[in-house]
């Protein structure tokens, strides 16, 4: 087995003249099912196409955009794993200074929105072939988006790239039907009707639904609220429309999603061999961080119907969940045993949506028909099938290859569905085989003014959990943690509610939560349209804001208080709050001051909502 060929050399050692398909990515070359340059790149070459990759171009000549010569197809671009702002920014907008995607950790490596810059390069190169962008960064900034890294609203990338087609979504069987399109003698711009796809357009589409244009939403916050309003309510590909908004005097134009994955669909991508290897070309730099940690993880399946108000999963990957054949996955895992870097330990069993697995509606009919953003809050819906015996079978089945030691299950667990299953024994089988000492879940905040704007279970789902875990663990004798995730300054939270969260985490757990992030606004999702509009898209009330840099600073340092480097702006935030009662000696202090003489009268208070 050999990688995909990244130069005019690894042509000439397969004796061909010319690609059908070059993958030019952000990302180094990993070959590899978590990179999407390498799974789409061996799906397509299962199907007879000679396809080749760019990986980490320098945009700033041509070069390396000239390396592979001109496809027959076309041009497939993407960013890489990551939109490019997030990759290369901090939630305080601070330039990091490591690419765990490129080789050695390097930063700059990559330009800020490659997905544009490649395409405008591959232009200035080959004028007269395709190019099709794809990828996270393309999907989620698909129509005009807000930007946080500059504060603005966006044109639709696909606007600004001027590329053919977009592709949004996982686009394994999109991009085979663009191939086959393609090899039948057709033109792209004829391209105008298959799911997953956008494209602009001077005339509309037949029946869609027009969005308020992107002037408008640039302009106006109320328009940029309504607009993510409609796209939410019309993401289920069995019955929305395609989506229209103006760009100028054109139409981006956004078919309906694809439809879900097949079992045996998703069984066929999967079955591609993978190096499970960085390019030996990145050795001398010290290969690539980003594959340490999934390099021998299973994917179990794809989608989210979580609808958490800060993610983008299911605006993404779809809200049904797409899973993979117990066969399917045994037989990859049994591939790993062949592998000469692999220890007998599978790290992680899942998907962003761990115990999802197996799971759809009782009555598929319904489903076609919903547009709830969300299957589990603000209650877990009636039609969904909540039985986690599908993730206890694979689980048994791992466990019988004999070469396999460990098998973890690292992706985090949404813990109101862990309640409500029917079978009785997933969290039983999850802490006796499957964690290696620590749990990760995510109630991300306890504040019902937060925890509602997240779409997230509250506090009392959370402390019911935390009691089943501990009566496991206890039965099995094991000495368990969890590790839960939270983001700070998220819109809807003041200093109040952060404060009640560190007196939540003092009163619950012994030890200084890491897992903390202050809020970063991504493209397309909810969350982000409440911190750009300062409104909920969903009911139009007005939402509190966190955006002064000290506040959102004096958040995360409330969730992490016991950190000695965060006591002086800790006092400062419980002053402001009117906490000061919390500065002292007492038990319930979250900040050790014995000589600190609280104010008589009432202090100022944060914010009110």
């Amino acid at each position: 087995m050999e990688f995909l060929p990244v130069s005019k050399s690894d042509l000439k050692h397969r004796n061909w003249d010319t690609l059908d398909i070059i993958m030019v990515s952000g990302d180094a070359y990993v070959d590899h099912p978590a990179w999407a340059s390498a799974i789409l790149g061996r799906f397509l070459e299962s199907y007879g196409y000679r396809v080749g990759i760019i990986a980490q171009p320098d945009w700033t000549k041509l070069d390396d955009f000239l390396s592979l010569g001109k496809p027959r197809l076309f041009f497939g671009v993407s960013a890489g794993n990551m939109d490019s702002m997030v990759n290369h920014y901090t939630a305080d907008k601070k330039k990091r200074n490591q690419d765990l995607y490129s080789p050695g950790g390097e930063a700059g490596l990559r330009p800020d929105r490659p997905t544009i810059v490649y395409t405008n390069r591959l232009r200035e190169a080959f004028p007269d072939v395709p190019i099709i962008i794809g990828g996270v960064e393309a999907s989620l900034r698909r129509l005009a988006h807000y930007d946080y890294w500059a504060d603005k609203v966006r044109r639709s990338i696909l606007s600004d790239s001027k590329a053919d087609l977009l592709v949004y979504g996982m686009g394994e069987y999109t991009l085979l039907k663009i191939a086959q399109y393609l090899e039948n003698g057709n033109e792209i711009k004829n391209l105008t009707s298959l799911p997953g796809t956008g494209y602009m357009s001077s005339t509309l589409p037949s029946s869609p639904l027009e969005l308020p244009a992107y002037e408008e939403v640039a302009g106006n916050k109320q328009a940029f609220s309504r607009s993510t309003r409609l796209i939410y309510q019309h993401n289920n590909p069995y019955s929305s429309p395609p989506l229209a908004q103006k760009h100028g005097v054109r139409w981006v134009v956004m078919n309906p999603p694809p439809l879900p994955l097949t079992t045996a669909e998703i069984d066929r991508i999967y079955s591609s061999q993978f190096m499970r290897q960085s390019h030996p070309m990145y050795d001398k730099s010290g290969g690539i961080k980003a594959l340490e940690s999934v390099q021998f993880s299973l994917v179990t399946h794809r989608g989210c119907f979580g609808g958490c108000a800060f993610c983008s999963l299911a605006i993404h990957q779809g809200k049904y969940i797409q899973s993979r054949s117990i066969d399917s996955l045994v037989k990859e895992a049994e591939t790993f045993t062949q592998h000469p870097d692999f220890k007998g330990v599978i790290p992680d069993v899942g998907a962003p949506s761990a115990n999802m697995y197996g799971m759809k509606g009782k009555n598929p009919d319904k489903c076609k028909k919903c547009n709830r953003i969300s299957c589990l809050y603000p209650n877990v819906c009636s039609n969904l099938q909540t039985d986690h015996t599908p993730s206890i079978k694979l689980w048994k089945k791992l466990r019988n290859i004999s070469q396999i030691k460990h098998i973890r299950v690292a992706s985090g667990v949404r813990y109101d569905l862990v309640l409500k299953d029917t079978s009785g024994q997933y969290l039983h089988d999850l802490c006796k085989y499957h964690v290696g000492g620590q749990l990760k879940i995510a109630p991300e905040h306890i504040s019902p003014a937060v925890t509602s704007l997240m779409a997230k279970p509250g506090k009392k789902e959370y402390m019911q959990f935390i009691s089943a875990f501990k009566q496991t663990k206890n039965k099995l004798k094991k000495d368990l943690y969890l590790i839960p995730y939270f983001i700070s300054a998220h819109p809807g939270s003041t200093l109040d509610e952060s404060v009640e969260l560190a007196e939540f985490l003092r009163d619950h757990f012994q030890y200084h939560p890491e897992q903390v992030q202050n809020f970063t606004p991504t493209p397309m999702t909810i969350s982000t349209s409440m911190y750009h509009t300062g409104i909920n898209p969903l009911n139009n009330q007005e939402v509190y804001i966190p955006r002064d840099t000290w506040e959102r600073k004096a958040q995360r340092a409330l969730l992490q208080y016991r950190d000695p480097k965060n006591k002086t702006l800790v006092r400062e935030a419980l002053v402001k709050s009117g906490r000061s009662d919390l500065i002292g000696s007492s038990r319930q202090a979250l900040v050790k001051d014995t000589n600190f003489k609280p104010s008589i009268g009432k202090t100022r208070r944060s914010k009110s909502k």
